[in-house]
């Protein structure tokens, strides 16, 4: 009955994350992975014709919009892995959460957005800094992982935990709240994963996910620190907050 159970779900995975050309890790495999892009084809994903496919990557080329994975939402837990490469001064990202819930994928060093940790490669954009900063220059490939079950949420980086964190613990709740004048709400489910057409130059490949088991447990790093963030810095995201909170007046 166990064997049925898992090819039950298995069956189930296939269905809504389409199988694509080229052979999983076994680790992958076993986990229950399966790929959301064959490196050829645009099939299950939604575009604007401003996105190309070169070299088995998603290219986006021009400006006219997001690249949306359209086959379904992401499950309520779930393991994102993919690689990113940007051009110089890029900002782009992964959403995977309703609203303005973002892996930052960025070129920290050209992009003013660097100046501040929590707008950085690999942070929760607008919410949470990465631990330190570990991304590639622009133009060299980076791997990255977005992982969340219940409260919890990771964010990879080079093979580096470098964000660990529960949404619930009251200790996160200012992180959490400016979040929440952004436009963000970390309780929400059921979003499309898509990739963001920010007006540069960016790359993704060998984008694969699976869904995370109930009885498999996803526990934040109790020793997870976010890098602070410089007084200038932070004087400019109190000005953009400001005017958020300005805009949303009636």
């Amino acid at each position: 009955m166990q064997v049925l159970s898992s090819l039950a779900i298995v069956a189930v995975l296939l269905i809504t994350f389409p199988s694509a050309a080229g052979a999983l890790e076994p680790e992958e495999k076993d986990l229950g992975f399966v790929k959301l892009f064959d490196g050829k084809s645009f099939a299950g994903w939604r575009h604007n014709g401003n996105w190309e496919i070169q070299d088995g990557a998603f290219a986006r080329v021009r400006k006219g919009g997001d690249l949306t994975y359209a086959t379904g939402p992401a499950p309520d837990d779930f393991e994102l892995r993919f690689d990113w490469k940007v051009s110089k001064g890029c900002n782009s990202g992964v959403y995977y959460r309703p609203g303005q819930v973002e892996y930052q994928v960025l070129d920290d060093e050209h992009s003013p957005y660097g100046e501040n940790p929590r707008q950085s490669a690999a942070s929760l954009f607008f919410c949470m800094a990465p631990s330190k900063r570990v991304a590639h220059p622009f133009g060299e490939w980076n791997t990255a992982r977005i992982i969340c079950k219940g409260t919890v949420i990771e964010h990879w980086l080079n093979e580096e935990r470098v964000l660990s964190f529960d949404y619930a613990d009251p200790k996160w709740a200012k992180q959490v709240e400016l979040l929440g004048i952004r436009g963000g709400d970390l309780t929400g489910r059921g979003g499309k994963i898509y990739l963001q057409d920010h007006g540069q130059d960016v790359w993704y490949r060998n984008l694969r996910m699976r869904t995370i088991p109930a009885n498999e447990q996803l526990t934040p790093d109790p020793n997870f620190q976010p890098i602070p963030i410089p007084a200038a810095a932070l004087e400019k995201e109190e000005a953009r907050v400001q005017a958020m909170l300005n805009r949303a007046k009636p």
